[in-house]
């Protein structure tokens, strides 16, 4: 939060003075530096701003945490609920990240106590997990990650138009795997996250649920991440000795996805909410090609096939971004996080509408002002290296 605003105050700051002329004999002073001299003066107030307002903040997270520790069950729910739903702002590190590595639920973070303990609990098979370990019951979002995505994905598929079926399963089928395999699920909530607000919600609540039953049933440990993190912390060192109880959690588990799929289904064809394969039929996108980009560079003939690689791909795909961020001439900068490409652009209505990045193989878009995000995937790093080579390259023309 810190970091949130103090960069914010700098951008202020930047975008306000950078460009201040200063008297020849202070040139030395001007630009950058010029802002560097500005911003301790006006960090010196904040700073005494923040020693005043932040200790009543820090009450009250101490007070939401102490309020998730005393509600039992409920408060299991309330954490996996925040800790989905703040993902969008990237808040959930404040959720998650003093239960499991600070003391907010037992001295040392959540991880250090279970790796102690684990032996204990693997050498009797008489002691009750919840009951060796009620702090463990706060890792429990990787339930959602796993059981929940599958019933997104299949909800998904189910209510796609016939003719996309197959394209939307070559979508879903590597982000669904990432999410269930590695707990990495920013590329599948990416693809409805912004088309339907409400969905995303329902999918929190639905993932709160899980984990209550989860927790009702007394099956608590290292349960944050995918399928590859619980076989690590949970199920290989510990099916001998709780095989069964676990057994039970994952039939759990596959109710609440069959749960998620109905539930998911009936939203999305009441509301007709747009997800994917169920965009409208009237978008016309003119894709380009590697043989047409090769062409353009004198590489290729018309008309000559071009053999398409995973390279070429991302080649293709960067193009047809750019295009329909109004090209070149368009774009002030670009930049990426884990699973978006960020564009700043100049004249933001000559962008095209997201159906049309969606018809070209990307997730979706969001739209900020002059900022554009476009929602690529894992894959983002290697396309943003073929969306700058093609900046450079046109530069040059």
């Amino acid at each position: 939060m810190g970091a949130l605003i103090i960069s914010g105050i700098a951008t202020m700051l930047h975008n306000k003075y950078f460009d201040t002329e200063l008297p020849e004999w202070l040139g030395v002073f001007s630009g950058s530096v010029f802002i560097y001299m500005i911003g301790f003066f006006v960090m010196v107030p904040v700073a005494l701003i923040a020693c005043l307002v932040w200790p009543h903040v820090q009450a009250a997270i101490s007070a939401f945490q102490g309020f998730i520790l005393s509600a039992g069950t409920f408060g299991v729910g309330v954490f996996a609920f925040f800790e989905r739903v703040l993902i969008p702002t990237g808040l959930h590190h404040f959720i998650y990240t003093p239960f499991y590595y600070d003391n907010a639920a037992v001295n040392g973070g959540i991880f250090a106590a279970w790796a102690n303990i684990l032996p204990q609990l693997a050498a009797d098979p008489s002691i009750a997990l919840k009951d060796a370990a009620p702090w463990a019951a706060y890792t429990c979002p990787g339930w959602t990650k796993v059981f929940g995505s599958l019933g997104v994905a299949i909800a998904f598929y189910m209510t796609a138009k016939p003719e996309r079926k197959q394209r939307v399963k070559a979508l879903l089928i590597p982000v669904t795997l990432t999410a269930m395999l590695c707990g990495i699920t920013e590329p599948l909530d990416f693809t409805f996250l912004f088309i339907a607000p409400g969905l995303f919600v329902v999918h929190c609540v639905l993932g709160a649920l899980g984990c209550m039953a989860q927790n009702l049933l007394g099956v608590v440990g290292i349960f944050d991440g995918g399928i590859i993190s619980m076989l690590s912390w949970d199920w290989l060192p510990l099916w001998a000795a709780h095989g069964l109880q676990y057994a039970i959690s994952i039939l759990v588990g596959l109710c609440f996805t069959a749960l998620w799929v109905v539930v998911f289904r009936f939203l999305i064809v009441k509301f007709d909410f747009k997800t994917p394969g169920r965009e409208d039929d009237d978008v016309e996108v003119e894709l380009k090609s590697k043989a047409d980009y090769k062409q353009k560079q004198g590489g290729a003939a018309a008309g000559k096939s071009v053999a398409q690689s995973k390279d070429d791909e991302r080649l293709v795909l960067a193009e047809n971004i750019l295009d329909l961020l109004g090209g070149t001439d368009n774009i002030i900068d670009v930049t990426n996080c884990a699973t978006r490409l960020r564009v700043n652009v100049k004249d933001k209505s000559v962008v095209a509408p997201e159906a049309s990045f969606k018809a070209i193989g990307t997730h979706g878009l969001v739209v900020q002002g002059q900022s554009i995000q476009v929602i690529i995937g894992l894959a983002v790093p290697q396309v943003r290296e073929k969306f700058e080579s093609l900046l450079k390259f046109e530069s040059l023309l």
